[in-house]
């Protein structure tokens, strides 16, 4: 990976983060009336929605065919879409329950959970600055977890489900859009 390739990722990353972090959030305040499971089904509905839209206008079709008829990826992608359903109705559900923080917390351990997974999972290897990383994230995890009222429950739960999501989806090498759309439709 070049530097480029590196500045652009960390950009995207902090837009995407943002993005749902703070406009999500508001947004997804503003329309608690509606209930966690059905502001989901919109959510799927709508992204099912653009993607099929981008899908057509970049025309993807061979590519979208070829990834739902292999096996692999396709019980793949079927396994994560129940994960990201069950991501995004979590995180949803903690912000009509006004318990933001506590999902949050899920966000903020997720990537050393992701590491872990990669560890033990992928045999990624860990160099001294992961290990210190690591242990940061530790020690202001268990900081943060015991100064919470009680026990951040939601924010596990969206720390594991979208850690076993991120590890699945880098077994297999699918455009993200196109797995995205997928995904969405399995849900729908």
């Amino acid at each position: 990976m070049n530097s480029k390739e590196f500045k652009n990722g960390v950009l995207y990353a902090t837009t995407g983060s943002l993005w749902w972090g703070v406009l999500g959030t508001y947004f997804f305040q503003y329309i608690t009336f509606a209930g966690a499971l059905e502001v989901v089904v919109h959510r799927c509905i709508w992204t099912s929605f653009i993607l099929l839209i981008t899908t057509a206008i970049l025309k993807k079709w061979n590519l979208f065919i070829k990834i739902i008829t292999n096996k692999k990826n396709f019980l793949i992608l079927l396994v994560t879409s129940i994960l990201i359903f069950g991501n995004w109705s979590t995180w949803i559900y903690a912000i009509s329950t006004n318990r933001i923080i506590d999902a949050s917390y899920g966000y903020f351990i997720f990537p050393i959970l992701s590491v872990f997974f990669g560890y033990l999972f992928l045999n990624e290897k860990l160099n001294r600055k992961r290990i210190f990383s690591i242990f940061i994230v530790i020690c202001s995890s268990i900081y943060l977890s015991l100064n919470f009222a009680s026990f951040p429950w939601l924010g596990i739960v969206v720390a594991i489900l979208w850690a076993s999501y991120t590890l699945l989806r880098k077994l297999i090498n699918v455009d993200t859009d196109l797995g995205l759309f997928i995904e969405s439709l399995f849900i729908l």
